[in-house]
């Protein structure tokens, strides 16, 4: 009986520090990332009512994360994807970190101006871990790096694009993971297909897009998106079984180019009156989101759905060959709000109220010191502004508004602007003919009617918080070939009008 009671007595002790470590540990952190997705793009609408896309594609288990958490109906990003990247992992505006467009080959720009400018000199190299010296890149702490050094397993599954080919920051070990699944340099796969070895070598592409790490699934009949799954649910059955608190980067190559279909889901979209392109697209959607519901369903399994923070969100809009994300305008790179305004949902069991949504404008960079405080860890100085106070309180926007800022100067796709939002005023300042356009989001979420000449008062006084902003970032610009001089600040564009 003694030892009965001996061994009871041990087993209760036991579990009241397990239990009492369970209350100790920081919560898990997993960030959906996808790539390319935009804001209409799933069967959950963003919009203040439900859109044809909303109704076309089919997203169950991005829904299910909506009724659990909270959405963000204003979140942005950066138009396109090196720039988010670098801003999440550094909390810094891409004016300040100065990758601005997106890499892939060390030294390479993909931008090409015309004649009448010089390129701005951006950070083509991308981002380095901190002390790194490769020219023309931006070298930092990063958040996995911090979360590491806070107790956490890191993994990074999926697409990396932080640095160029041939530097550290090709390889997502360097900034900060432990785990690397499938991440290199490159912002696209070579094919989503297992039987293609998830090369390019299919379409005679080159092998700088060619997946790395999944070499045990080739030949096989197996979509990208389901293979990188598998994988992050092998280690996060390690990690839980470790009994150490997990940050996991799941950024999915899909939804971006090439646009292969998810031979799983395309059967269900045969019957659609829609061009191929559209189908093909809605399946890769379907792919995704059955990706995001195989991990809710592992945490559930593994019975840490309570200490387990999901956070699901896309690097910018949809491109221009998707379906336009209405009643935006715009789409991928370009300054509207279709290149910019993304879907943002965070669950955060026991914290967030389910089923709720918020309108306050946050921005890419605000994922850094959100996640840190989050967990419990010191916040470096940087541009981003922390989501957990909105979390815990379901927040309106705040009386005083913040300012809102996007800069890209260089010449791929889309010409050269900078924005600024403020409350529901957006400013748009061109740089090749150093125009200014004003939109009210409030009454034109479209962007369809510039009002700038009724307001001039407002143009002045956005211009000359774009201009501060721009100058406190050190934000570069294109030269003109004709003078010889950086584009002007759009202040200084106001100021030359007003002595002509």
């Amino acid at each position: 009986m003694k030892i009965t009671f001996h061994l009871l007595f041990a087993a209760c002790v036991l579990a009241s520090v397990e239990i009492s470590l369970a209350a100790d540990r920081p919560p898990n952190i997993v960030f959906f990332f996808v790539d390319d997705m935009g804001w209409q793009d799933t069967s959950v609408s963003f919009h203040t009512e439900t859109t044809q896309l909303n109704r076309d594609y089919r997203t169950p288990n991005v829904q299910q994360l909506a009724t659990r958490g909270m959405m963000f109906t204003n979140a942005y990003a950066c138009s396109v994807c090196s720039p988010s990247r670098i801003s999440l992992m550094t909390g810094q505006n891409a004016a300040r970190h100065k990758v601005t467009c997106w890499t892939l080959r060390k030294d390479t720009s993909p931008a090409r101006p015309p004649k009448e400018f010089t390129a701005a000199d951006w950070n083509l190299n991308g981002l380095q871990p901190a002390g790194d010296s490769t020219p023309r890149s931006f070298a930092a702490t990063t958040l996995p790096e911090l979360l590491r050094a806070g107790g956490y397993r890191t993994i990074h599954a999926g697409k990396g694009h932080f640095g160029s080919q041939g530097t550290p920051g090709a390889d997502p070990r360097n900034l900060g993971f432990d785990v690397n699944i499938a991440g290199s340099y490159m912002g696209g796969p070579g094919s989503y297909y297992g039987d293609h070895n998830f090369s390019a070598a299919w379409r005679d592409g080159g092998t700088i897009w060619d997946v790395p790490g999944l070499e045990k699934y080739h030949g096989q009949q197996i979509n990208l998106t389901e293979a990188i799954t598998r994988e992050v649910i092998i280690e996060v059955e390690k990690t839980v079984d470790a009994q150490q608190p997990f940050y996991l980067y799941m950024s999915h190559y899909a939804v971006h180019a090439p646009f292969e279909p998810d031979r799983r889901f395309l059967p269900n979209y045969e019957n659609e009156d829609w061009d191929n392109h559209k189908k093909k697209y809605a399946s890769m959607l379907e792919s995704m989101d059955k990706s995001l519901g195989d991990l809710m369903r592992t945490i559930d399994r593994l019975e840490i759905t309570d200490e387990t923070i999901v956070v699901f969100m896309s690097d910018n809009g949809s491109p221009r060959n998707n379906p336009r994300n209405l009643p935006l305008r715009g789409h991928k790179i370009s300054g509207y709000e279709g290149g910019n305004r993304v879907p943002l949902i965070v669950h955060w069991p026991k914290v967030t109220t389910a089923g709720t949504r918020n309108a306050t404008p946050v921005i890419i960079e605000d994922i850094f010191p959100t996640f840190l405080q989050m967990a419990g860890i010191d916040v470096p100085n940087n541009d981003g502004k922390s989501w957990v106070p909105i979390l815990r309180e379901n927040t309106s926007p705040p009386e005083t508004p913040r300012e809102l800022v996007w800069h890209y100067p260089n010449f791929y796709d889309q010409p050269p602007y900078s924005s600024l939002r403020l409350g529901d005023w957006k400013l748009i300042y061109w740089h090749v003919d150093q125009s200014l356009e004003l939109f009210n989001l409030a009454n034109d979420i479209g962007e369809s009617i510039n009002v700038a000449g009724e307001h001039p008062a407002l143009v002045r006084d956005l211009a000359m918080r774009l201009t501060r902003q721009l100058k406190d970032k050190s934000a570069q610009f294109a030269t003109v070939s004709a003078t010889g001089r950086r584009v002007p600040y759009p202040a200084e564009v106001l100021a030359t009008a007003a002595t002509n």
